[in-house]
């Protein structure tokens, strides 16, 4: 040991004093804990997360009388004269009978319940209740762009880096410094800082009114909290909504097999990056055959089924597998699925796969192919794109230009770990026979399925603006054309419009088969018309302005759609007879929506799309950029072959490009 003046003639040799040795230990604490603050969390706003939700204004009930004139509308060019009188004596008794009736009694009902908006409680039903399967009939899928750098999608670093950015975005939700979701109607004059300051110092009773006056509308965020640790829980007649945030774990899966390990501290702090890699690595190196017994799988089944089912492998010992399950932070899908160039192969793979890597009653799966294309699946009864679409774009941004994983760093990952615990369900010969019976069933099922996709690269946002055109009314116009094209005919057509401006709001339909679009079609599909090249520019341009006040009109609350379906609801909780609008076959016609579109349009996303909705019809998810615009279409091929609709798909439009840019 040094004495004390050996210590100080020590130091002062070395020109380190005690004092400053003391210094520069608090010093590098500090820079430690800002580094580790910095890796917490995605983003930080000065702004709280929900400063804005209290006084998010309510979804207006529109009037009566407006949504029978809207709904009369949509009807005229669906239905043949005859059948259009019928429809509109029945609405014309619907306004002076049972219809206001009903609406007193909305009205009343949505007074009593100030929190939330008149749709949310029965929409929310409506996808619990709904027996059939989840796949294909309700999950959407969306893809990532792969990484401008291909050596970071790699499976490991890929699945490591989204990992950690999905934990960031979830912690900086969760402790309220997630920047609030907001739409600038002029992001140049709004997404300042003056913005920012001004609305952070109003109180949240009248932080909206304050960004109002920026013509900024923040967004509804109630949905968020159920992007993490939560799963939809099969059960007889109507499913739950479960979540477990005390859960510090992901799911993985990969073969079939189930893997648990813990991806935050038990402080709450994530855990470093080659702690999760070295995890993922294991289950990578895992080399057991895939599981015989996969029973990811029910969750592609009928859902009383699935309860039943769930029920009998509760009762012979799988409570903590399934808590496990249920209760996980995300999970996260690790495929031996080489995709390549394979576009539909791409569709397929995040669409449905063969169900037996796959759990799709999670919020959502994160899933990741062997050659590093990543995306999600998830499950649309918590929520809709908006929440989904807000984490994905931050989830991207972050593994793009903060990557916390390297290429490099797998060569210094260790041999094995005891962090990642194996989960294995309990088997018995009834669940084989049902897992069995249910692959096989699944299988059948997805063959019937057809997909295919457009990109058109000389067509996008910007032209379509130079033309004074709405993108997104082209897209649907060449939606109707494509199938003119085919059938000679329209079809009931739903295009989905958030509804995320007004508390607790969830979407609204656009119903873009117009008289407008029908005339336009009408006359674009005859071989040999007498209208000059101005005139038809003039009649898209029509059908532009028509589509973008009923996109304003639904944006706003004011569709028609939800409001008959809330009567709806209200009336099937009485003793009344049923009114002749519900009864009338037009009301079932508008509602077989042939087409059913959405759009969840970013840089960020590669591919996404959903199942369509009904046997004979085309579900159709697509994608509007600067200088492109793309769908991909799916179909079942005895009904609607989804090859033969693209090709269609594809004249119309060149032919419609073909008249914008036509100089006259």
């Amino acid at each position: 040991m040094f004495s004390s003046s050996v210590r100080h003639n020590y130091y002062r040799g070395n020109m380190i004093n005690p004092r400053r040795v003391q210094l520069m230990l608090q010093v590098s604490r500090s820079t430690t804990t800002r580094q580790d603050e910095e890796y917490q969390y995605i983003k930080r706003s000065e702004t709280p997360t929900m400063h804005f939700q209290q006084s998010l204004p309510r979804l207006p009930i529109p009037k009566l009388t407006d949504t029978c004139a809207r709904y009369l509308n949509a009807q005229t060019p669906l239905l043949p004269k005859e059948q259009l009188e019928k429809t509109m004596a029945y609405v014309d008794e619907f306004l002076i009978k049972d219809g206001c009736a009903l609406h007193e009694q909305l009205v009343e009902k949505d007074a009593k319940n100030l929190h939330t908006s008149y749709i949310s409680e029965p929409w929310f039903n409506m996808y619990l209740r709904d027996r059939k399967p989840l796949p294909i009939n309700y999950n959407p899928f969306i893809v990532f762009v792969p990484e401008s750098n291909s050596t970071y999608n790699v499976q490991l670093v890929k699945a490591t880096n989204l990992i950690i950015s999905s934990l960031r975005f979830m912690k900086s939700l969760r402790e309220h410094i997630l920047p609030p979701e907001v739409f600038h109607l002029n992001p140049k004059k709004s997404d300042t800082n003056l913005f920012r300051t001004v609305t952070r110092l109003l109180p949240p009773r009248f932080s909206w009114y304050g960004a109002y006056l920026f013509k900024a509308f923040p967004l509804d965020m109630s949905q968020y909290h159920n992007l993490f640790n939560t799963t939809r829980l099969p059960k007889v007649e109507k499913d739950e909504i479960y979540q477990d945030t005390s859960a510090r774990h992901v799911i993985v899966m990969r073969k079939g097999h189930f893997y648990s390990f813990d991806v935050l501290d038990e402080n709450g702090y994530i855990l470093e990056p080659k702690t999760i890699a070295t995890c993922l690595k294991s289950i990578l190196e895992d080399d057991r055959p895939a599981n015989k017994s996969p029973i990811g799988v029910l969750t592609t089944s009928e859902r009383n089924l699935w309860a039943n089912t769930r029920a009998h492998l509760l009762q012979i010992g799988n409570q903590e597998v399934l808590q496990k399950i249920d209760s996980a932070i995300l999970l996260m899908t690790l495929d031996d699925e080489y995709i390549g160039t394979d576009y539909n192969k791409l569709v397929g793979t995040y669409l449905h796969s063969d169900g037996t890597n796959r759990w799709f009653d999670k919020s959502f799966s994160v899933i990741v192919t062997q050659d590093g294309y990543a995306g999600i699946n998830f499950e649309h009864s918590w929520g809709d794109g908006v929440a989904v679409l807000r984490y994905f774009n931050d989830v991207k941004d972050d593994i793009s230009n903060r990557p916390r994983f390297h290429p490099n760093d797998i060569h210094h990952l260790k041999e094995g770990t005891e962090d990642v615990r194996k989960l294995e369900f309990i088997v018995d010969d009834n669940i084989q026979g049902i897992v069995d019976t249910e692959k096989k069933k699944y299988e059948e099922w997805t063959k019937e399925l057809s997909i295919d996709h457009i990109i058109v690269n000389e067509f996008g946002k910007d032209e379509c603006k130079k033309f004074g055109v709405s993108p997104d009314a082209i897209m649907q116009l060449a939606f109707q054309l494509a199938l003119y094209y085919m059938k000679g005919c329209v079809v009931p057509t739903y295009e989905s419009c958030s509804t995320a401006a007004f508390k607790h709001g969830r979407t609204e339909t656009i119903r873009s088969c117009t008289k407008e679009t029908k005339a336009t079609c009408e006359i674009m599909a005859l071989k040999n018309n007498n209208l000059s090249t101005a005139e038809l520019k003039q009649l898209i341009i029509n059908c532009s302005n028509v589509h973008n006040a009923l996109t304003k009109d639904a944006a706003m609350g004011q569709g028609f759609d939800r409001h008959l379906f809330a009567l709806r609801k209200i009336w099937e909780q009485s003793n009344l007879p049923q009114p002749a609008i519900f009864k009338d076959s037009a009301y079932e016609y508008i509602n077989n929506n042939v087409l059913s579109t959405s759009t969840l349009s970013s840089p960020a996303v590669f591919a996404g799309g959903f199942g369509p909705v009904i046997r004979n019809g085309y579900g159709i998810g697509y994608m509007i950029q600067d200088s492109r615009l793309g769908a991909v279409v799916t179909g079942y091929n005895n009904y609607c072959n989804a090859n033969e609709y693209v090709k269609c798909l594809e004249q119309a439009f060149k032919s419609i490009h073909q008249v914008l840019a036509h100089r006259c």
